[in-house]
């Protein structure tokens, strides 16, 4: 007899848990587990007491006060740093290394004591916040000058470099435009504004690395910052120069390796600069090379022939001027007007005879209706 097919039944279920079964071996190994770590917590400390003077070099330190040996680059090291100085020295360099922080970087100025700036007016803040080509042009040549100007000086001296730029174009000595104060006098071979317009420095590319950082520099700068050590500073020089122009300008404080000074008399007061951007940038490039630039000195790139120019401009204008002067013609001689001229009706009614007011009244005669006029016709208490 066949029996029918009857499927497994699923209302029971169950687990077995498969326990190892405890051999010889595995009871052994279980029994020198422990004096396997003792011998090995043994073997770290009994050299550990024998020589306690040696545990100072399993404690923590700082990394950054071991003095640590590096080997600068060539602008880094002192006396090797001057404006134009990336030029000769920065490789041409590759992309900045990722999570890799410009700030900080070792120069010829670490551990100088910063400027603090103690007196005399500061800047007020210049903000280009216009969009497009304007702020584009101005981003790019203050990062130029603050670059081959600052690149191995810390951040302060790179913002003060940056300043004096921007106080150059609230100065209305110099022009009005972010660009056309760090190209002004490009296209001469000696005597520019700033040396790397004109010394060769721009024939090469920058480094990437001291790039970004002082594009960073310059962006900050265009959107407000205001550097306050080196207030309403427009000339700076190096500290291994000793130019012409220093005794005549007021010097403020040094930053890193740079002196900074900024004009004397009217020139240098605070109401002279007028710190409102209006735009305009003219090509972030120097100028064309003028051999006849050269031949004749430019009394707008002398600082001393600016200051005294604007002096005496200043008194001329606040001087009074005195009658047939240019600028204050001497008054014309009156003559005496002539008589109109009436046509023959008029002249026939009396001419200037019925304009004269010899028929009005008389000043003080008031006819009699009106003698009362203005009085109370009955007292408001009666």
């Amino acid at each position: 007899m066949i029996l029918p097919y009857e499927p497994r039944p699923r209302d029971f279920a169950a687990r077995f848990k498969r326990r190892a079964h405890a051999t010889l071996g595995l009871k052994r190994r279980r029994k020198h587990r422990g004096r396997r770590l003792a011998v090995l917590l043994a073997a770290v400390a009994v050299p550990a007491f024998a020589a306690p003077q040696g545990w100072d070099a399993l404690e923590l330190r700082d990394a950054a006060g071991q003095g640590f040996a590096f080997d600068p680059m060539p602008f880094e090291r002192p006396g090797d740093s001057f404006p134009g100085s990336a030029f000769y020295y920065v490789a041409q360099s590759e992309a900045l290394p990722a999570g890799l922080d410009p700030s900080g970087l070792p120069s010829d100025a670490a551990g100088a004591e910063l400027a603090d700036f103690s007196g005399g007016p500061i800047a007020r803040a210049m903000r280009v916040d216009l969009s497009g080509i304007d702020r584009t042009r101005a981003v790019e040549c203050l990062t130029a000058a603050v670059y081959y100007e600052a690149a191995s000086e810390p951040d302060q001296g790179q913002r003060s470099v940056a300043q004096v730029v921007l106080n150059r174009v609230a100065h209305p000595s110099y022009p009005s435009t972010v660009c056309g104060v760090v190209y002004q006098g490009s296209e001469r071979t000696t005597g520019c504004q700033f040396s790397f317009t004109c010394d060769g420095s721009l024939a090469r590319r920058p480094s990437a690395f001291f790039w970004q950082r002082a594009r960073r520099v310059a962006e900050t700068a265009l959107s407000g910052y205001v550097e306050p050590g080196v207030g309403l500073a427009t000339h700076y020089h190096t500290v291994a120069i000793h130019p012409y122009w220093a005794p005549s300008l007021n010097y403020i404080t040094t930053v890193g390796a740079h002196k900074f000074y900024r004009f004397k008399g009217r020139a240098g007061e605070a109401g002279t600069f007028r710190f409102a951007y209006a735009g305009g940038e003219p090509v972030a490039a120097p100028h064309a090379r003028n051999p006849a630039a050269d031949k004749a000195p430019d009394a707008v790139l002398d600082p001393t022939a600016l200051q005294r120019s604007y002096d005496a401009g200043l008194a001329q204008a606040q001087a009074p001027l005195a009658p047939g002067q240019p600028g204050n013609p001497a008054p014309a001689p009156q003559r005496p007007a002539a008589p109109p001229a009436y046509s023959s009706e008029v002249r026939e009614r009396g001419g200037d005879r019925q304009f004269s007011g010899e028929n009005l009244p008389a000043a003080q005669g008031v006819k009699p209706e009106y003698q009362n006029s203005g009085q109370w016709i009955k007292q408001p208490s009666q």
